[in-house]
C-alpha cells in the first residue's frame, strides 16, 4: 500500500495503482473529472497510464455548470 494526498486528505492506494484506478474506486467519471498531479494538470488521457506512488499530491475537481 502507498499514502497519498488526495485533495488534502491522506489515502492509502494499492502499490501501482493507477490514476484510473483511483478514480474507479472513489466512483467518479473520468470524463467528469480534472485532475492535478504534483501541482501539474493530467490530460484526461493520462490517466490509465499514470501510476501513483507514495508521497504524491493529488488533488481532483469535478466542474459544476451553473449560472
Amino acid at each position: 500500500m502507498n499514502e497519498i494526498i488526495v485533495n488534502g486528505s491522506p489515502r492509502s492506494i494499492a502499490a501501482g495503482a493507477t490514476l484510473e484506478d483511483l478514480l474507479t474506486e472513489l466512483g467518479l467519471d473520468r470524463r467528469w473529472v480534472v485532475a492535478e498531479l504534483n501541482g501539474e494538470p493530467l490530460p484526461r488521457e493520462r490517466f490509465g497510464s499514470v501510476r501513483l506512488s507514495r508521497g504524491d499530491r493529488l488533488e481532483l475537481v469535478r466542474p459544476v455548470a451553473g449560472g
